[in-house]
């Protein structure tokens, strides 16, 4: 005799709980699953290189403007010639006897000054002639390319050496330096941004927003500008690497701002006293360290800029994003290493090498 077990119906309510868990579950898996919109998409990936890179930088952007706060004068002569770093001073002194440690806080807020106008002159003067030019065609934008060709081809290093000695000594100021570099660092970036810009120009949105009749600024800073914001950063840290770098190269040269203390005079000087020869590493040891520190984090902050705007390290960039979506999903409670989830973390591991379900 066969024993029959009658099923018991579920009830109203468990119906409805089973509905709202599963309502549940598959709101919260939409919202994993959904892209980051906004200004998310253009951020870099925090990564501990973009991490290092950003402290270097806040580290050495503080001691230049609160640097000079806390020392002394660093034009103060004393008869304490070429002392090693002490109690008094830290970073010992220099051939005339001053403070070190006051000249490299001074020294850093003008490199910093220079790397910044540099950096907005360039960004804006490669914005200008790179996405205006693409946008409106015709013979404006062959004029503005021909234009930053001729800026291209032409050598960066020796024509600022020359620009640098044409200009009189009493003239040659920190704004003076500043514009010199900047009209000669900008046409690369122009070039980089007529092609992307040329590229987006054709795209639905902007035929819709002319066909709207919106204006062709407008259309520019809404539609077109907002794309080419990981570009522009990009560009404008590397001006900022090459301003420092270029200022600290006609400064060792002689041909830096007279009226203006920074990294590069004090390797000037350095070298006019024969730091080097006299064993007074404590003279150009610190503003050389303070060059590379900064041109180190800066570069940093750049290759992570970099995944965003280079198409082979965004896949990188979005098997990371797989893979921490993954384990944060494996800390959570009946994930994989729950009851039940084997099957979902061998589902996983096969998302994550970037094979569709």
């Amino acid at each position: 005799m066969t024993n029959i077990q009658q099923e018991t119906e579920p009830t109203i309510g468990q119906l409805a709980e089973e509905a709202d868990a599963g309502s549940t579950r598959s709101i919260a898996t939409a919202r994993a699953a959904r892209p980051k919109g906004g200004l998310r998409r253009f951020l870099p990936t925090l990564t501990p290189w973009l991490v290092t890179g950003i402290v270097l930088i806040v580290g050495v952007a503080l001691f230049g403007l609160l640097g000079p706060f806390l020392v002394g004068d660093p034009t103060t002569i004393r008869d304490s010639g070429m002392q090693a770093p002490s109690a008094d001073n830290l970073l010992g002194t220099t051939q005339t006897g001053q403070d070190v440690l006051a000249q490299l806080a001074y020294a850093t807020r003008g490199s910093l000054q220079i790397g910044l106008i540099v950096g907005v002159l360039a960004t804006v003067l490669s914005a200008f002639f790179g996405i205006l030019g693409a946008y409106l065609g015709g013979i404006m934008d062959e004029a503005f390319s021909l234009f930053s060709n001729v800026f291209l081809v032409i050598p960066g290093l020796p024509l600022v050496i020359v620009i640098s000695g044409l200009v009189p000594q009493e003239a040659r100021g920190l704004w003076t330096i500043a514009i010199v570099l900047a009209i000669t660092s900008w046409a690369g970036s122009a070039r980089v941004l007529r092609a992307q810009t040329m590229s987006i120009r054709n795209r639905d949105y902007v035929s819709a927003a002319r066909v709207a009749g919106e204006r062709p600024w407008r259309v520019i800073a809404v539609e077109i500008l907002p794309n080419l914001l990981p570009v522009l950063a990009s560009q404008f840290v590397f001006a900022v690497i090459a301003a420092i770098l270029g200022e600290a190269g006609l400064s060792f040269l002689g041909l830096g701002a007279s009226n203006s203390s920074t990294l590069g005079t004090m390797l000037f000087y350095a070298q006019n006293g024969f730091a080097l020869a006299q064993g007074a590493w404590w003279w150009f040891v610190p503003p050389g360290l303070l060059i590379a520190l900064l041109g180190m984090g800066l570069s940093l902050v750049n290759f992570s800029i970099d995944e965003v705007i280079n198409p082979r390290l965004a896949n990188v960039r979005a098997q990371r994003r797989r893979e921490r979506r993954a384990r944060r999903a494996a800390r959570r409670p009946g994930g994989p290493s729950g009851p039940g989830g084997t099957a979902r973390a061998a589902q996983t591991t096969t998302d994550t090498k970037g094979v569709a379900r």
